[in-house]
């Protein structure tokens, strides 16, 4: 359950500016699960910090936008996001 708070949240900051410029705030994991709460998502700190650890592989998508410009990835607080 947790991980599906955490894949809602994230797409929602994906939109809201707001959530986005709290998160760039945040000054820890707790923070951010504080700020998600906040926004009506259930995630933990450790949610956020497995994400962390985990192996980011670039999609093709990603590397695409990249070399062209199109996406913009970026952390925001603790979280690594595309736009």
């Amino acid at each position: 359950m947790s991980e599906e708070q955490l894949k809602a949240f994230l797409e929602k900051v994906k939109t809201d500016t707001s959530l986005q410029e709290k998160l760039k705030a945040a000054a820890s994991p707790d923070a951010a699960v504080e700020i998600a709460k906040d926004a009506g998502f259930a995630i933990t700190a450790e949610d956020i910090q497995s994400m962390q650890s985990a192996t980011v592989e670039v999609s093709d998508e990603e590397l695409e936008g990249a070399a062209g410009g199109g996406n913009t990835c970026t952390f925001i607080g603790p979280f690594r996001t595309c736009f």
